[in-house]
C-alpha cells in the first residue's frame, strides 16, 4: 500500500494533519508531529497531548490523515483505521521507536493506522501549468518575508 517514495515523504514531513469524527458526529483536525510510517501498511503517530483523537477514535476508529510539503503543495491522504495502542509488545516497539528518534515527551497512547486508501494531493496551482520549482520558490519567497 505504501510504497518507497510515499514512506519517504511521510518521514521526511513527519507533520500529519489527523481528521477523526466526534461522538456528535462532528469533525476533529489536530496535527501530530509525530506522525511516522510503522510498515507497508500502517502510519503512527504519538498521544502527547491528543485527549480528544483518542477517545474519537476509540468510538469511531475510522481516520484520515494528511500529510502535505508546505513549499512544493503537494503531499497524499491516508484514510484507514485506527487502533489505540496503550500497553504490549506493539507499544513497547513503536515507543522504542519514537525514543531512538529522539522524543522525549511522555507518550500516553500509540495510534496505529491502518491504511486502506491512499490518494495525491497537490495545488490547484499546478491546473496553471506552473512548475514544482515555481511553485516552491514562491512559498520559499513568502516565508522568507513573513519570518
Amino acid at each position: 500500500m505504501l510504497t518507497n517514495e510515499i514512506k519517504e515523504f511521510v518521514k521526511k514531513q513527519k507533520l500529519g494533519f489527523i481528521a477523526t469524527v466526534c461522538a456528535d458526529g462532528t469533525p476533529n483536525l489536530s496535527p501530530k508531529g509525530t506522525t511516522n510510517v510503522w510498515d507497508d501498511d500502517h502510519l503512527i503517530f504519538a498521544d502527547i497531548h491528543s485527549p480528544g483523537t483518542i477517545n474519537n477514535l476509540l468510538l469511531n476508529p475510522s481516520i484520515e490523515i494528511n500529510v502535505v510539503d508546505i513549499f512544493i503543495r503537494k503531499g497524499y491522504r491516508f484514510k484507514g483505521t485506527g487502533t489505540v495502542l496503550s500497553k504490549g509488545p506493539l507499544f513497547n516497539d513503536i515507543l522504542l521507536f519514537y525514543r531512538g528518534a529522539g522524543v522525549k515527551h511522555n507518550i500516553k497512547n500509540i495510534v496505529l493506522v491502518k491504511i486502506e486508501r491512499v490518494m495525491p494531493l497537490f495545488s490547484p496551482a499546478y491546473d496553471t501549468g506552473i512548475s514544482e520549482d515555481e511553485v516552491k520558490k514562491k512559498w520559499i519567497d513568502y516565508w522568507n518575508t513573513v519570518c
